[in-house]
């Protein structure tokens, strides 16, 4: 297939990582697809991964993080009319 499609001789077969911090876990998906059929492709690839997750009893979530700002800040401005030093300002 590498040299099919000229890729550099790098891994092409489907994969899937994991990253986790404290916050979250990101998971990337990653595989090789005919250009007319990526977004078909991604498309059944996120609902399958939706329907599997819908079939864990409630054990695997999603979650966000939502932030309200309550009060935006009071700002105040000040305009002075400036010269160019020849003239005092009033």
């Amino acid at each position: 297939m590498t040299q099919k499609y000229l890729v550099e001789d790098a891994r092409i077969e489907p994969l899937v990582t994991l990253i986790a911090n404290d916050n979250w876990l990101e998971f990337t998906v990653r595989y090789i697809v005919n250009y007319q059929k990526h977004r078909a492709t991604k498309d059944s690839l996120f609902t399958r991964i939706l329907e599997e997750i819908g079939t864990t009893d409630r054990r695997v979530q999603f979650a966000s993080t939502t932030v309200e700002l309550v009060a935006p800040p009071t700002f105040r401005v000040n305009l002075e009319a400036r010269n160019n030093g020849s003239e005092p300002a009033a």
